[in-house]
């Protein structure tokens, strides 16, 4: 039958097609298929929520309030730029230090303050980490150190949070907005925890326009650091 419209006028089926007007589907029915034709009363269709997503947010799991150090051995950042309109290029900085402290009874339940020294950068060659360490790029004997200081937390799920913060590079500073994870946690040698931030900024932002205008490399830069933090010792 290539044209029906039902005698309670809530189906049409057009070209074999089937259209249902409202939430209700002709299959795998979260209500009764008869509904479409009588007035027997619908069931309860539930609504699942996006994973991760929480109503109302719960604490996280054994993390105690308080402030928590960054185990710098095991915390890292790593970067991220196109070379030459080609290839991904890869670099890390192995310095990472800082502090993040969690107050879960507030809206905002992180604040971090981390800084990165620049002179540990790696890119697994010598010649070029030097170069990375120049006026060109890092310019690490100016400007020792990268800080991110969080000013707003948002929490989107039980474990990620949008973390807007002011990053500083090249002795200037711009707001950045980290998308942040967290990992785990666990009572090994001190209450520690885990995070990954990840966030894009534009080189030229930061003056750091080495290779840009002739497309050697790119400007947008992928940053992505890896904290483990050790709840602090309280006086």
């Amino acid at each position: 039958m290539p044209f029906l419209t039902s005698l309670a006028g809530k189906l049409t089926i057009a070209g074999g097609t089937a259209v249902v007007a409202g939430a209700a589907a002709m299959t795998g029915f979260d209500c009764c298929p008869c509904d479409l034709f009588c007035d027997a009363p619908a069931a309860e269709v539930s609504e699942k929520a996006a994973p991760g997503a929480l109503s109302p947010a719960e604490p996280l799991p054994d993390m105690p309030s308080g402030d928590y150090d960054v185990d710098s051995v095991h915390s890292t950042a790593l970067f991220r730029v196109q070379h030459a309109g080609a290839g991904l290029f890869w670099g890390r900085f192995n310095d990472v230090n800082g502090k993040v402290t969690y107050t879960p009874d507030k809206e905002e339940h992180f604040s971090f303050d981390i800084d990165i020294d620049l002179a540990s950068v790696d890119s697994g060659n010598e010649k070029l980490d030097q170069h990375l360490k120049s006026p060109d790029f890092f310019n690490a004997k100016e400007f020792e150190k990268m800080t991110f200081k969080s000013t707003e937390v948002e929490r989107l799920g039980q474990n990620v949070w949008d973390v807007t913060g002011e990053l500083t590079l090249n002795g200037i500073t711009k707001k950045v907005i980290a998308v942040v994870r967290f990992t785990g946690t666990a009572e090994l040698m001190g209450r520690r925890a885990g995070f990954e931030a990840e966030f894009d900024i534009k080189r030229s932002d930061f003056e750091h326009n080495y290779g840009i205008e002739n497309g050697a490399l790119g400007d947008k830069t992928r940053i992505i650091v890896g904290l483990e933090v050790v709840k602090a010792k309280e006086n």
